[in-house]
């Protein structure tokens, strides 16, 4: 039996407060968009956090200095593991911007190239069914940028349209799904594909013992993720549009997105001459604590769902804190998020790669029941986030 599904029609108020009561515009459709495969790409180079704390330390820290609140940091962060774009010793080479953009560049066509050509297998999909390529990197930049350097290097067809992204950070991995949704919604019978780069370990700046840049230090690593995604053309509304078994799903069904009035110096990157300088205020939780939750149980009942109908949760590990503010602002049973700690343990926080690497685990082993509503969600730069509901 086919499902009908909501999709959402009503503009996200601009403000923090809640928005006012009123019955939201609705109407039943046919979910425009399947996901079709989502395929995760690593460097070879893989460390274990207390390998790290050590080289780390040598690169941020002054000759001398106390290590101890070094070492806590990286103990306390949640990580176990996690890959570098290169290997560490060669790190303290990199100097300046340019070389660290540079290995941004070689390291990252190779890992976009794995991470396309990986989801497209796994749809059952060639690189000239590819219509739209939305790109996202915060971690470097280029002109042609990524996209356009890989499309002849994997055979994307000349009039494939493209959209490189910068600055959305670690919400464009839920960003960029939910910017896909709506150009299938236009372009039903298209396959519209979400590559994000991210290669944190390039951005580290030497000598520099700022909270941030510490933070960072013990928090993120490196990788590229594509998802594929399919419009929802076919008159039997199963949503696989003829593609493999990575068609399974799961559906988007509706997003929202939502701007902090006033929150913009809380997360993103001061631009100097070392390059990319982290900004991460400890704010944060707080704001996810105070603001979030409100906002998630808003879109969720505009859709007639509370947070006990989601049976699975999609959240980016920005790192310890930023989780268990969510769980605490949605009240969350404790096992909740236990997919978003397992990546940040593993991998650590990949900034817009995050959310992707999870959902793909969600899809290879820890697969839903049919019916289940899903909710992916990630949070970024500006300070916003970014909502995407899920059917399986």
């Amino acid at each position: 039996m086919r499902v009908p599904v909501i999709v959402d029609d009503a503009p996200s108020p601009s403000s923090l407060s809640p928005p006012p009561s009123a019955a939201p515009c609705r109407r039943t459709v046919p979910a425009a968009t399947t996901i079709a495969a989502v395929h995760t790409a690593l460097p070879t180079h893989r460390y274990v956090q207390e390998d790290l704390t050590g080289p780390i330390g040598d690169l941020c820290l002054a000759p001398g200095a106390d290590r101890a609140l070094l070492r806590r940091r990286h103990a306390s962060a949640g990580v176990r593991a996690r890959h570098l774009a290169l290997p560490i010793e060669r790190y303290a080479g990199l100097g300046d911007f340019g070389r660290s953009n540079d290995a941004w560049l070689e390291a990252g066509l190779d890992l976009g190239e794995e991470a396309l050509t990986g989801a497209l297998q796994e749809a059952g999909l060639e690189p000239a069914d590819v219509d739209l390529l939305v790109c996202a990197s915060i971690t470097g930049i280029a002109a042609p940028s990524l996209d356009a350097r890989l499309a002849g290097r994997v055979g994307l067809r000349p009039d494939v349209k493209r959209l490189p992204v910068f600055g959305l950070g670690c919400v464009a991995g839920a960003a960029g799904l939910s910017r896909l949704h709506d150009y299938l919604r236009g372009h039903p019978d298209d396959t519209a594909v979400l590559l994000t780069v991210e290669l944190c370990s390039l951005t580290l700046q030497q000598r520099d013992d700022s909270h941030a840049n510490l933070v960072a230090g013990a928090l993120f690593g490196d990788g590229a993720a594509v998802l594929v995604a399919r419009g929802r053309a076919d008159s039997s509304g199963n949503g696989t549009g003829g593609v493999g078994p990575g068609a399974a799903g799961p559906s988007v069904v509706a997003t929202r997105s939502r701007l902090y009035p006033d929150t913009g110096q809380l997360l993103g990157w001061d631009i100097t001459a070392g390059g990319f300088r982290v900004v991460i205020d400890a704010g944060v939780p707080g704001i996810v604590r105070d603001h979030f939750g409100r906002h998630l149980r808003a879109f969720l009942a505009d859709h007639g769902l509370t947070t006990d109908d989601i049976g699975s949760w999609v959240c980016h590990p920005g790192g310890p804190k930023v989780l268990s503010a969510v769980s605490d602002a949605l009240g969350l049973p404790d096992d909740a998020l236990d997919s978003s700690w397992r990546s940040l343990a593993a991998v650590g926080n990949m900034s817009s790669v995050s959310v992707l690497h999870i959902l793909q685990s969600m899809r290879r082993s820890r697969r839903p029941e049919p019916g289940t509503w899903g909710l992916l969600m990630a949070m970024g730069p500006g300070f916003c986030s970014e909502l995407v509901l899920l059917r399986w």
